[in-house]
């Protein structure tokens, strides 16, 4: 079978960090003869040549290739291009791995659309990848219909032929960004790009040791040098106008205003700073003409704006009143319905802890100058995010926590102003209801609630909560499919997550109270904080002194309240003596998983009674000792206390 895809490694020095690379690409579901790894290894010494030769004598499908050590990833890249015997070719880093079937799913895409470029769905654990690229899939993506530019690592799959066509390689040798000079021309001369985002195929690690290579102070005269070179690329393929003013614009937002905004800022020395933002002002200033600030969000025009003018001390003091801005989202509902999972929640943004106020009638002005002062942009931000209130966005994801995958739930919301200072002024709340389908979850696991909200110059990301313990919401278990769902709130900090493979006393079925079972005859009643979308079989399981009986039952809907309405009929002529019950969701599994129910029946003849859970003899035993001790120390504390009285 021909080789479909190249996977293309660059390695030094990974130590243990390559070993995740290595099993994922050990897993692929792509048959084992269509793909090729190529590890290039840059002349590591730690080891890691030995090990990349171990493997490559075991597995046919590893490849490695040893060079001197070149300073940077692209010469490996560029020797690996060459090696490739794949109609694509795939780069990955030595310390990020893919997602199983990330090769095939990403093939088989670019096939189907004739794609000379493939950007797979990307999760970051610790480190921050592009988010509203992967909203939904575009299979036919340019620069100009999408935000394939907010994706500028080469994490990606090419085709061959097209990047021979075109002649284009790394720049290689000691230098940044040369990821940016490839991938953005691999974008403007594509004859098609596509944008898989329903299966996370990339993840991105920040390593224990914070050593990525991305995540080293950089030489700030170095870096935008090189920043330059993937400006010059625009340039080459573009003509003036909107287009490249909304290109370049990602270089001045990311690469330069985002460096120069908040706590980001004010975490560096300030000789540091000072050399960075000197370095910035020489690029806005010779670059960027006045069409590619004005597109900005209002926050970052003002540091664009003041950049621009060389105000060093101004970009500073924004950057501390900007720090204490935070977004605040709290739940308002959770509950099943028809199988799905309704959240509510309001989101706002607050300032040193607080709500913040907004100016009550605005209007939307353009920023001709730099503001004169910092409460001048403070206030020039509050108006035109007022004025732009009807633009601003509340999102939920639910973020997997083992790998920090992500999908976007749907969601509704309105727009409220709340009216505070006698009207002068008001907060700016949006109200949303996300509705969670748990069967759409790629796979069972625990998935934080993460609200994603957009006002003004703010996209800002927190978890949902913290709920107050008198406040908050109670949700309880749904099943969907063959999947137990519990939405619950984490301790200490209340908020809300879902586990989608919940099980035993997670299902909280202890909540089940014992005025709510009900036998008649030999049928069994119980109100059960669970819900079932259009009711479910379920097993029964009665166990006494070492005997065990079974019987099914089913859960349907409750009506009357929150939960589903359990029915079974008991064992024929249960015999004398005390059985607790359980309930499995999964009755007709090789192993059925069970939960205890907080109730247990006393069968006495033709009469069966609802009656609490014994005791273990060994916790009966405890509580007698503990009966006995306290009983001998009042004993003898009695009179002493009546000899003092």
């Amino acid at each position: 079978m021909p080789v479909k895809v190249s996977v293309i490694v660059p390695v030094y020095n990974p130590g243990i960090y390559i070993e995740d690379c290595i099993a994922s690409l050990r897993r692929q579901s792509l048959p084992p003869d269509a793909y090729e790894a190529i590890f290039v290894d840059d002349g590591s010494t730690d080891g890691t040549a030995a090990r990349l030769d171990r493997l490559a004598a075991e597995d046919p499908r590893m490849r490695v290739i040893h060079q001197e050590n070149s300073g940077w990833s692209g010469k490996p890249r560029n020797v690996g291009i060459a090696a490739a015997r794949g109609e694509f070719v795939m780069f990955v880093d030595n310390d990020d791995y893919l997602g199983d079937e990330a090769l095939e799913r990403m093939y088989a895409y670019g096939v189907a659309h004739g794609a000379d470029v493939v950007v797979g769905k990307m999760a970051g654990k610790n480190r921050g990848v592009p988010v509203e690229l992967f909203r939904r899939n575009h299979p036919r993506a340019t620069v100009e219909n999408a935000p394939l530019i907010d994706s500028l690592t080469p994490h990606k799959m090419f085709r061959r032929a097209f990047l021979d066509r075109i002649g284009l390689r790394f720049p290689e040798g000691r230098r940044r960004l040369e990821d940016h000079v490839f991938v953005t021309e691999a974008y403007l001369r594509a004859d098609n790009v596509s944008v898989l985002g329903d299966y996370v195929c990339y993840y991105h690690i920040r390593r224990d040791d914070a050593s990525n290579a991305g995540f080293q102070r950089f030489d700030p005269v170095g870096y935008f040098t090189n920043l330059r070179e993937a400006l010059d690329v625009v340039e080459r393929y573009t003509e003036p106008g909107a287009v490249r003013d909304r290109l370049f614009r990602r270089w001045l937002r990311v690469e330069m205003v985002e460096r120069l905004r908040a706590r980001r800022l004010l975490a560096l020395p300030d000789d540091y700073r000072r050399e960075l933002f000197a370095e910035i002002h020489k690029v806005v200033v010779e670059r960027f003409g006045p069409g590619v600030a004005a597109g900005l969000q209002p926050t970052q025009q003002v540091v664009a704006a003041l950049t621009a003018a060389d105000r060093y001390d101004d970009v500073v003091a924004f950057a501390e009143w900007e720090a204490g801005v935070a977004p605040s989202a709290a739940p308002t509902s959770v509950e099943w319905r028809d199988g799905s999972l309704h959240i509510g929640f309001t989101a706002e943004y607050t300032s040193a802890g607080e709500p913040m106020t907004f100016p009550a009638d605005t209007v939307r002005t353009p920023l001709s100058d730099p503001p004169k002062s910092v409460e001048e942009a403070v206030a020039w931000v509050g108006a035109q995010t007022a004025a732009r209130y009807g633009q601003a966005t509340a999102d939920l994801l639910l973020r997997e926590r083992a790998s920090s995958a992500q999908y976007f739930q749907p969601v509704e919301f309105t727009a409220q102003t709340v009216a505070v200072e006698d009207g002068e002024r008001a907060r700016l709340v949006l109200r949303a209801t996300a509705t969670v389908d748990p069967a759409a979850l790629p796979g069972d696991g625990v998935w934080d609630a993460v609200v994603r909200v957009r006002l003004g110059g703010w996209t800002k990301e927190c978890r949902l909560g913290p709920a107050a313990r008198d406040t908050r919401p109670a949700p309880y278990a749904g099943v969907v499919g063959d999947r137990a769902v519990l939405p619950y709130w984490t301790e200490p900090h209340g908020n809300l997550a879902l586990d989608t493979a919940a099980k035993g006393r997670r299902l909280g079925l202890d909540g089940v109270r014992r005025p709510d079972v009900t036998v008649s005859g030999a049928r069994l009643r119980a109100r059960i904080p669970l819900h079932t979308a259009g009711g479910a079989p379920v097993g029964l399981r009665f166990t006494s002194s070492g005997r065990t009986l079974r019987a099914p039952g089913t859960l349907t809907d409750e009506p009357d309240g929150p939960g589903s309405l359990l029915e079974a009929t008991l064992p024929s002529g249960l015999p004398r003596g005390i059985w607790r019950v359980a309930l499995s969701l999964d009755p007709d599994a090789a192993q059925p998983r069970w939960a205890g129910l907080p109730f247990a029946l006393r069968a006495a003849g033709d009469r069966v009674l609802v009656v609490p859970v014994p005791r273990p003899r060994a916790v009966r035993k405890l509580v007698r000792g503990v009966r006995r001790v306290l009983g001998a120390a009042r004993a003898k504390v009695s009179p002493l206390i009546r000899g003092r009285r």
